[in-house]
């Protein structure tokens, strides 16, 4: 029998699933008559899985994902909205993020862009990508913070070194001169490096006007994500039955007074 000392040193190795599954073997009357390889290799399947699961589960609590109920699977085709579904399957094998290519999701407010995000970011950690969730009011406002602290670096790798970055309402505002500045640095540094998944209400068409007024940083961002990029583009299939997604999935009105 493996003897307590054995067992602590597994623990103090970080090796505790391993313990466990060994002390479980041992109240297992059965695996007396299994190969001790066969035994071993049991224990290191269960010290991997373990490992494989808290480093999953690591990655979207750190992602942040404002939906991290989202996922591929639960995508609704039949919600009276165009949406290519061998586009986004091909997506969701994650080979853009191998080839440093982004994504563009555009579309009306509660089209359901985000939760589409979500669920490339759901798909992206499954693969053990690193992935991180923002809001661009709220990525600006960090960075022009930076800025005025001294920590602009510091921060700035907030948002160049997660392998995707999925920024939610993409130049929903139009920004001033010192915000282009600030997000070309965050474009620049993941250009080639890394995937970003833009989700905006506007068309790619008007971004560049969004980007403020300095025409040459707003060429230069612009240039950096349109040709790396797929277009996945939300619209109604009759617009005048068109519905938020929202109101979808929201509370039954009856159930709500």
């Amino acid at each position: 029998m493996i003897s307590t000392s054995t067992k602590n040193k597994l623990i103090e190795m970080h090796l505790s699933a391993m313990a466990d599954a060994f002390i479980l073997q041992e109240g297992d009357p059965t695996m007396k008559e299994v190969a001790f390889e066969d035994r071993f290799g049991m224990l290191v399947d269960a010290e991997y899985t373990t490992r494989k699961n808290n480093r999953y589960k690591r990655l979207i609590k750190k992602a942040e994902l404002e939906q991290p109920d989202a996922c591929i699977a639960g995508i609704d085709y039949h919600s009276g909205r165009k949406l290519n579904r061998d586009l986004i399957n091909r997506l969701a094998t994650c080979d853009y993020i191998a080839d440093y290519r982004n994504i563009f999701i555009t579309g009306a407010t509660g089209s359901g862009k985000t939760y589409l995000a979500c669920a490339f970011g759901m798909a992206a950690c499954k693969r053990y990508y690193s992935t991180k969730f923002i809001r661009m009011p709220d990525m600006l406002l960090d960075l022009q913070s930076a800025r005025e602290d001294g920590t602009f670096k510091k921060v700035l790798a907030k948002y160049t070194k997660p392998v995707l970055l999925i920024i939610d309402e993409w130049l929903l505002i139009k920004l001033n001169d010192q915000e282009v500045r600030n997000l070309f640095e965050v474009i620049s540094k993941r250009r080639k490096h890394s995937s970003t998944i833009f989700c905006s209400q506007f068309l790619e068409e008007g971004w560049y006007d969004q980007l403020g007024d300095n025409g040459t940083l707003a060429d230069a961002i612009m240039d950096r994500i349109t040709y790396d990029s797929y277009k996945i583009n939300i619209v109604s299939i009759d617009p005048s039955k068109d519905i938020s997604m929202r109101e979808v999935y929201g509370l039954d009105p009856a159930e709500a007074q």
